[in-house]
């Protein structure tokens, strides 16, 4: 088992674990009262969905900043499509991998043997996603350090040339990592059903006409997409 070497200092970055300063990590970011009443004005219907959820939280959590940009990309590779609890599970063992409580650092998670990696409970192509975005890291050609401070289109042409990590894997990141506003996750299945059950439709929409119906909710998509996630909750409680 690999040997964890001494703690860096936090306030500088890491190419081994894809760190960046602490200031690369952005704080909780909400909408203002103005902005949010602007978004009601545009879209009546989705204001008036808006007023019947719980207030919009802010992203990313409180939680996230003891987590780097690495941890959080990896930890996206581990969880796709699988249940909440399923992942977790998994992850955790991942992170039993190696000394300590938190999770590989990049060249820990090259050192680890596919055999355990796979034990623990990761599939072939999941150990090949995390091995490319980890040798990526350390070698340089993925720099995490400023990634914050990129547009959203240079943040996904950027995190999409990983192994595994799709458009809507870089979405994610960009609004619950980096607290984005004005992303629309058009592809996302929830999206796409909270936008039917939002207009009343038969059928649930395609991208495009999600795209096409969220253009009003700019600069501030991210949150209505996160109004169509807690629509589809709100239903299934409801049966």
């Amino acid at each position: 088992m690999p040997v964890r070497p001494p703690r860096r200092n936090p306030s500088h970055g890491d190419a081994s674990r894809g760190t960046a300063s602490w200031s690369d990590y952005p704080r909780s970011v909400r909408p203002t009262a103005a902005a949010l009443r602007a978004l009601a004005e545009r879209d009546p219907v989705l204001g008036a969905a808006l007023r019947e959820l719980p207030r919009f939280p802010g992203f990313p959590a409180p939680d996230a900043r003891r987590r780097t940009h690495f941890d959080e990309i990896a930890r996206a590779i581990v969880y796709q499509q699988l249940t909440g609890r399923a992942a977790a599970t998994i992850h955790a063992r991942v992170c039993a991998l190696t000394p300590g409580p938190r999770a590989p650092r990049a060249d820990e998670l090259l050192a680890l043997p596919e055999e355990q990696l796979r034990g623990a409970g990761l599939s072939r192509a999941k150990v090949a996603a995390l091995r490319d975005l980890a040798a990526r890291v350390v070698d340089g050609r993925l720099r995490l350090a400023g990634i914050a401070r990129l547009a959203d289109a240079d943040v996904v042409e950027r995190l999409t040339q990983v192994r595994g990590i799709g458009v809507w894997s870089a979405q994610m990141f960009l609004m619950f990592r980096l607290g984005r506003l004005d992303v629309m996750p058009a592809g996302d299945l929830g999206v796409q059903e909270g936008v039917r059950l939002l207009d009343g439709l038969d059928e649930r929409p395609d991208p495009e006409h999600v795209l096409a119906r969220s253009a009003a909710w700019a600069p501030l998509r991210s949150v209505g997409a996160w109004a169509m996630w807690r629509l589809v909750e709100a239903r299934r409680a409801a049966r």
